[in-house]
């Protein structure tokens, strides 16, 4: 039996996802140094796809460039998860909104709800969560609306590995999604957008409870 082969990624392709999956998950923390040489030993490859993964990285705001400092993974702070969110706020839920008014599939969703339930570690289940909020927006029939949220989808992935290792509150968010998904499969627009809006918003809080943000609305 053979098998399709699959398309080799680049270095600086492969050396990005690896980078970004660490600091995602929990194993490289906010403030810690990123050294060249050490990414490139680790990865096996040398320091120039590492040199162009770090840039990228640093591009979707994961990672800082310091002439000082170096590399380092992003800080999070109140400031920078209430920017995010507020982002998250305004155009989640209308994306989720317009996602369930056009009858779009949300099998995609459901299955990274499966996958988050069965999850034996962090990095899975964070993964999963993930895919899920992007399987409830991509279908919404505006994909600049989708690509402004991914363009902010790492980030918040950072907030929340941040918040979870502090407090681990996965079956309460489970839950969430969990009706999310039951008000969107059953047809209900407006009620699957508010369930959203209030799971973002109260993660947020709960996480950050200083971070005020002009967009979080009652």
């Amino acid at each position: 039996m053979t098998s399709v082969p699959t398309p080799i990624p680049s270095r600086t392709q492969y050396v990005l996802e690896g980078i970004k999956h660490r600091i995602l998950t929990g194993q490289l923390t906010p403030g810690q140094a990123l050294v060249e040489t050490e990414l490139a030993a680790q990865f096996g490859v040398s320091k120039t796809p590492v040199r162009e993964a770090l840039k990228t990285l640093a591009g979707t705001g994961l990672v800082v460039m310091n002439q000082y400092k170096g590399v380092t993974v992003r800080m999070v702070d109140a400031d920078m998860a209430r920017e995010v969110y507020d982002v998250r706020l305004l155009l989640e839920p209308e994306a989720l909104r317009r996602s369930v008014q056009r009858g779009a599939s949300l099998d995609t969703a459901r299955e990274a709800l499966e996958r988050a339930d069965a999850a034996t570690d962090t990095a899975q289940r964070s993964l999963a969560n993930r895919e899920f909020h992007r399987a409830l927006y991509v279908p919404c029939g505006n994909p600049l609306l989708g690509r402004m949220l991914d363009e902010v989808r790492d980030q918040a992935a950072l907030v929340s590995a941040v918040a979870w290792a502090a407090n681990p509150s996965w079956e309460r968010e489970a839950g969430e999604h969990r009706e999310i998904l039951r008000l969107a499969l059953e047809g209900d627009s407006d009620g699957a957008a508010r369930a959203l809006h209030s799971h973002i918003a109260s993660f947020v809080h709960r996480a950050f409870p200083e971070a005020q943000g002009e967009g979080e609305h009652k």
